[in-house]
């Protein structure tokens, strides 16, 4: 069992990957730290503590960076993305539980000192938590088990630019220092995740589960899969993306990876690119193939409570 932080800034796919990361037996979620990212540092630990209340899984929650390692505060959100509240306005009241006391950064530093070579970081936001770590403590890029992202499009074009996606356009700086860094690290980008859909048809199963966490994830899902339709008419639902990065750890099998050195473009109109190069260290590991027929079956199958 894979000892594991995952760490989001909680809109809908990121719901979605906190469900399954909590439904798959492979891994022992210790903790959850939560960025900025799809909306507001505090509304990303809300969002994920509605969802474990949902799920009934008691699992530490630590609030994380509010702004961008050298930028400041981020200048806008995913609100047309994800909805107001970050959950396709499913979140009709607010969860009762609150986040343990602490920083994510140093959450981080602790753990991975405490579990040397054992604990997997899963990041499916912008990297300033884990930069943060990184620069307070270099030490522990020594001792990571692995670190898996969901982010950037290094053999494709951006989502949020023509050049960049989401979560390193939110905070290149940070991906900088991670991709830099050493660590032994699986991007796992748009080059993959935009191979994946999860098709409305799948919302009425969701439903029809009885399970609380799968009738939540059915009612964000629908704001989501409107978003997918404006954007790619006729797609029939949407994305997995950060449910991928949570696939990845538990069967990598899922994807095939190339080695490459990742470095980001942190100016000019380029700003938040990820460009792959076969020449030069640290290398890490690119998925640039997935099946996803089997992830989506794999996927689904853990929402509704079974095992594949």
């Amino acid at each position: 069992m894979k000892k594991i932080i995952l760490d989001v800034d909680t809109g809908v796919d990121d719901a979605m990957a906190i469900v399954y990361a909590a439904h798959s037996p492979e891994l022992e979620l210790i903790g959850i730290t939560t960025c900025f990212g799809n909306v507001t540092v505090a509304e990303a630990t809300r969002n994920t503590l509605a969802v474990l209340e949902k799920l009934d899984k008691p699992v530490p929650v630590i609030e994380g960076a509010k702004e961008t390692l050298r930028r400041g505060e981020k200048a806008r959100y995913s609100r047309h993305v994800h909805g107001e509240d970050g959950l396709g306005n499913a979140l009709s009241t607010p969860p009762q539980g609150q986040a343990e006391p602490g920083i994510a950064a140093d959450y981080i530093i602790d753990q991975v000192t405490r579990y040397p070579g054992e604990l997997t970081i899963i990041a499916v936001g912008p990297l300033t938590n884990l930069a943060l770590a990184i620069e307070k403590e270099p030490g522990i890029v020594t001792l990571v088990k692995e670190v898996i992202v969901m982010g950037g499009a290094v053999t494709v074009p951006g989502n949020v630019t023509p050049y960049g996606e989401a979560n390193i356009v939110a905070d290149p700086e940070a991906a900088a220092v991670v991709f830099g860094s050493g660590l032994p690290l699986t991007l796992v980008g748009l080059d993959v995740t935009l191979q994946t859909l999860l098709p409305r048809t799948q919302l009425d199963a969701w439903r029809s589960s009885g399970r609380n966490d799968a009738i939540f994830l059915a009612e964000m899902s629908e704001f989501y899969m409107e978003f997918y339709e404006s954007t790619y008419p006729g797609k029939g639902g949407c994305g997995l993306h950060d449910p991928l990065a949570v696939g990845v750890a538990v069967d990598p099998s899922l994807v095939r990876m190339e080695l490459m050195r990742v470095t980001v473009v942190t100016e000019g109109e380029q700003t938040g690119r990820t460009v792959g190069s076969t020449e030069g260290e640290p290398k890490i590991s690119v998925c640039t193939g997935v099946d996803a027929d089997r992830f989506l079956k794999h996927f689904t199958s853990r929402i509704i409570g079974g095992e594949v």
